[in-house]
């Protein structure tokens, strides 16, 4: 589909267009100049000292439609957050034709960011009631009452789960990351290197690991900033021996500040081909009992088409062998949209969740990363259509309310399927709280490890300033001292400077 913008001068509308023009069709080329295209679209931008009217019309295929949309620009603080509600009016407008066009209505309005959820916080935070909250993302993000009740519905929740979660700017949680995995699934992007054959580099990064979590723990201490939160991930955190678990949560204890007081550990032993009695026994010795078993499907075709390489039976007798060992509080995933995956698999991959009902359970949407082998291969993975996508999520819904699990974190991702999102469900008193900390962005989220992003939040201003370690083993052992010693300073400078 080639779409022709006409009467666009400032480049920083494009991204907002091509966003917008993503949500309608695949691979869609925007061209701004002269040429042979499938759709016209002509906008006329009027900015004055206190509003902004934007008026766009869409040909094709001789039908002509157009959109209007006028936003008051008072009491704006900067000309960033000027432009900001520009481009919002003028995304407001784009959206409103390709609606009409297509017949298409995207419940998530012209909202492309990851954590919708944010947006309604930061309201609250300012002020708003919930009803001009409500009306805001219903009048001027063209968000679906649907969807509004449901981000509505996890911030509730989540200040009832963290009735601080706005005071916590001066603590910070914890990331570590274990690039590690059995195999690599087709749909995966995270850092993950599978371990076989790997034990060198294994000892190498478990050193600098060692090493980070020394320096930021002896950093945390002498400043007096505590941990909220802890959480092990990858990778598949137990590809490790038992014995360097043991050895890793021990470093945990000792490095870091008033352990006794976290509020949450958490440990993705997401593969089960990964789960074996000693590493269980290893995670009760340290008090660690929130854990993942992902199945992502109950269909055995469908995992080993990802690259799963463990059995629908291993996910089942894993997770009655964790529960034996005392692991009280498991959280699972399922993937809606997999490959060769309609509404009929999904339905029974539900029913055999029934048959386990862990504390919480993560549904997400495909999503095509770039790097992923399935979007490099997309013609050989089948997936399902956008109608039976809905259709899916619906019924997740409805499964979800029937047994007893309340929403308490949602995400979206670029290219998700149907343009949905990813919920967070949980049982009383099992929500993630990390999961919460990760995606509202009221604290500092230190990352230790392969692969592991920081996300430096500033106490007073909000500011985010984003630190990157590298993704693969080698880098990472090779300049882990210099990673350290840069969030070092990035730590002195948001909490003392």
């Amino acid at each position: 589909m080639r779409i022709q913008i006409n009467g666009i001068q400032d480049e920083r509308f494009y991204r907002p267009i091509q966003l917008i023009s993503n949500l309608f069709f695949e691979d869609p080329e925007v061209i701004y100049e002269e040429t042979d295209s499938n759709i016209d679209v002509t906008f006329h931008i009027h900015v004055q000292k206190d509003s902004v009217y934007i008026t766009g019309q869409l040909h094709a295929e001789r039908k002509t439609l157009q959109a209007e949309h006028k936003k008051e620009l008072n009491d704006l603080r900067n000309d960033k957050e000027r432009f900001k509600q520009v481009k919002n009016t003028l995304s407001y407008v784009y959206l409103s034709l390709l609606q009409n066009y297509t017949g298409i209505i995207q419940q998530w309005g012209i909202l492309t960011g990851v954590r919708p959820t944010k947006l309604f916080h930061k309201k609250i935070k300012e002020g708003f009631t919930k009803e001009e909250v409500y009306r805001l993302l219903k009048e001027e993000y063209l968000i679906t009452d649907e969807k509004i009740r449901l981000m509505e519905r996890i911030v509730d929740r989540q200040l009832s789960v963290v009735p601080d979660l706005y005071e916590l700017q001066n603590e910070v949680s914890i990331y570590i990351g274990i690039p590690f995995c059995p195999t690599k699934c087709a749909y995966c992007t995270f850092p993950a290197y599978a371990i076989n054959g790997k034990q060198g580099k294994v000892d190498s990064f478990l050193g600098g690991l060692h090493y980070e979590m020394r320096q930021i723990g002896r950093w945390l201490k002498e400043n007096n900033i505590n941990i909220t939160t802890i959480y092990y991930g990858g990778g598949t955190p137990t590809s490790i021996t038992a014995e360097e678990m043991d050895l890793l949560y021990e470093e945990m204890v000792h490095s870091f500040p008033n352990v006794e007081n976290i509020r949450e550990i958490t440990v993705e032993a997401g593969r089960p081909d990964t789960i074996t009695p000693e590493k269980l026994e290893v995670l009760k010795k340290w008090n660690i009992d929130r854990i993942s078993i992902n199945p992502q499907s109950y269909i055995q075709e469908t995992l080993k088409a990802i690259g799963r390489h463990h059995t629908v039976e291993e996910t089942i007798e894993k997770f009655h062998l964790a529960r034996k060992m005392g692991m009280n509080n498991i959280n699972m995933d399922l993937i809606i949209g997999l490959p060769g995956e309609g509404v009929e698999e999904f339905n029974y991959t539900l029913a055999e969740t029934e048959k386990l009902l862990p504390e919480s359970l993560t549904v997400h949407t495909l999503s095509f990363k770039r790097a992923s082998e399935m979007t490099k291969n997309k013609q050989k993975y089948k997936v399902a259509s956008r109608n039976e996508i809905e259709q899916m999520m619906e019924n997740a819904v409805q499964w979800t309310d029937k047994h007893g699990y309340e929403p308490y974190y949602l995400y979206r991702q670029k290219n998700i399927l149907g343009n949905l999102e990813n919920v967070g469900y949980a049982r009383k008193g099992h929500d993630s709280l990390y999961n919460i900390m990760i995606m509202e962005e009221q604290q500092t989220i230190i990352g230790l490890g392969c692969g592991a992003s920081s996300k430096f939040i500033h106490p007073k201003t909000g500011k985010i300033t984003h630190f990157a370690n590298p993704k693969d083993p080698r880098s990472y052992n090779e300049g882990y001292e210099h990673y350290t010693n840069e969030k070092l300073k990035i730590l002195e400078k948001l909490f003392l400077g």
